[in-house]
C-alpha cells in the first residue's frame, strides 16, 4: 500500500495534496500537487446551484473518508474493507480535484513496459521497418528510453519514431536531447516545482519534477544513453537517429492522416490529466493511429475510461506482463488513493481484470 508523505496525525488536510495550508502534498510522482477548484465554476462553464452543492457535498464526503483512512493501520488498509474505502476515496478525489497537464517524467520509467515492447517485436524478421509514435513526448525521456531499449535488443530493426507533443517548447527541448545534470543527481533530495536557475536547460530539465529525471537509471545504463560534459548530459547520437519531432494534438482527427498508420503507438500518462469525457474522445482518436494488427500502449488514464473504450472498439488486451506493467511505475502506484492520477491495486479477483488492468492492446486483431 502507498506510503503517506505527511504524518498521519495531520488529518485529512495534511494527507491530501492541495488541501493543507502548505498545499505541497507528496511529489514522489513527479507531478506537482493538484488542487481543489476554489469554486464550482473555476476553469469550467457555469454550474447550476444544485451542481455546486453536489460538489461541496462530495468534498465533505472525501474529507471524512480520508480522516478514517488516516487512522487505519497499514495492515487494515490491505484488507477487503480497507481497499473498498481506498476505492471510495479515489473516486471522490477524481471527482473533486482539478486536473491539469504536467511535463514531469523519468528515463526508463516502466521497465516491464519496455520489456514487453521488445517481446512484441520478437516475431518481426531481421531488418524489419517499425513505425512507432510516442504521444505527449514531454521532455523526451520516454522517446529516448524506448529507442535505447529497442536498439539495444534489436539493432537490426529499422526503427522510425514520431515524437509528438502539444507544447512547442517541450518539443524543442526534447529534440535537443540535452539535460542538466548538476541538480539532478540521485542523492535522495526532493526537488519541487521549477528550478530557479537562470539556465534554460536546467529550468526545463527540472520543470514539474518531484525527483530526478535520472533516478531510475543505473550507472551502466547512464553511460550507454548519455554523454556527460560538465554539468550537462546529451543523448548519444545512435539514439537520436530516425526520430521526427513535431507539435500535434493527440485528439485531432487529422493526426492519423498526417503521420499514417503506426505499428506501435505509445500514449502514456497524459490522458489521466483530462476530464473523463475528453479523455475518452481522445483515446478513441488515438486508436485510429494504429494499423490493423498493431499495438497501443496506454497507461496513466482513468481505468474506467480505458476499459470502456477498449471493450466498445473490440481491442484485444495483451496479458503478457500485465501485472508487472501495472505495478511497474512506482510513482503511479504509491500515489493511490489520494491522487487522481494514481493506479489502484491490481485486482485479479475481478471478473473484468483483463480489460481493466491491461495497459497494452492489439488493435484490429484478425486471427
Amino acid at each position: 500500500m502507498p506510503r503517506m508523505a505527511p504524518d498521519l496525525s495531520d488529518g485529512a488536510e495534511g494527507l491530501l495534496p492541495g488541501l493543507g495550508e502548505g498545499g505541497t502534498g507528496s511529489v514522489t510522482s513527479g507531478f506537482p500537487a493538484p488542487r481543489v477548484a476554489a469554486s464550482a465554476t473555476e476553469g469550467k462553464q457555469a454550474h447550476s446551484p444544485s451542481e455546486s452543492l453536489q460538489r461541496r457535498t462530495l468534498r465533505l464526503c472525501m474529507l471524512q473518508a480520508v480522516r478514517v483512512w488516516a487512522h487505519l493501520p497499514v495492515r487494515a488498509r490491505c484488507t477487503r474493507a480497507g481497499e473498498s474505502l481506498g476505492h471510495l476515496i479515489h473516486f471522490l478525489v477524481r471527482e473533486v480535484f482539478e486536473r491539469q497537464q504536467y511535463v514531469a517524467t523519468y528515463f526508463l520509467r516502466n521497465r516491464p513496459e519496455l520489456e514487453l515492447i521488445i517481446r512484441l517485436l520478437s516475431a518481426r524478421p531481421r531488418g524489419s521497418r517499425i513505425k512507432l509514435t510516442v504521444l505527449a513526448c514531454s521532455k523526451g525521456a520516454e522517446v529516448y528510453s524506448i529507442a535505447w531499449a529497442i536498439r539495444s535488443a534489436r539493432p537490426d530493426i529499422n526503427l522510425h519514431i514520431q515524437a509528438i507533443d502539444i507544447v512547442p517548447e517541450m518539443v524543442s527541448f526534447a529534440e535537443q536531447g540535452i539535460y542538466s545534470y548538476s541538480g539532478s543527481r540521485n542523492d535522495g533530495r526532493e526537488r519541487r516545482g521549477t528550478s530557479s536557475s537562470g539556465d534554460p536547460v536546467a529550468r526545463d530539465t527540472e520543470r514539474d519534477q518531484g525527483t530526478s529525471i535520472f533516478e531510475r537509471v543505473t550507472a551502466a545504463e547512464f553511460d550507454e544513453i548519455f554523454e556527460l560534459v560538465g554539468d550537462q548530459v546529451s543523448i548519444r547520437p545512435w539514439l537520436r537517429q530516425n526520430i521526427c519531432w513535431s507539435c500535434g494534438d493527440a485528439g485531432a482527427p487529422e493526426l492519423a492522416r498526417r503521420i499514417g498508420p503506426q505499428d506501435i503507438v505509445v500514449a502514456n500518462r497524459f490522458l489521466c490529466h483530462m476530464p473523463p469525457p475528453q479523455a475518452e474522445r481522445c483515446l478513441r482518436n488515438i486508436g485510429k493511429l494504429v494499423e490493423p494488427g498493431g499495438y497501443l500502449l496506454v497507461t496513466g488514464i482513468d481505468l474506467d475510461v480505458r476499459q470502456k473504450v477498449a471493450r466498445s472498439l473490440g481491442w484485444k488486451p495483451v496479458l503478457d506482463l500485465i501485472r508487472e506493467i501495472h505495478d511497474g511505475d512506482s510513482s503511479l502506484r504509491e500515489g493511490w488513493p489520494l491522487n487522481y492520477w494514481a493506479l489502484e491495486p491490481f485486482g485479479r479477483q475481478r471478473r473484468d481484470w483483463q480489460f481493466r488492468y491491461a495497459s497494452v492492446f492489439r488493435i484490429g486483431e484478425t486471427d
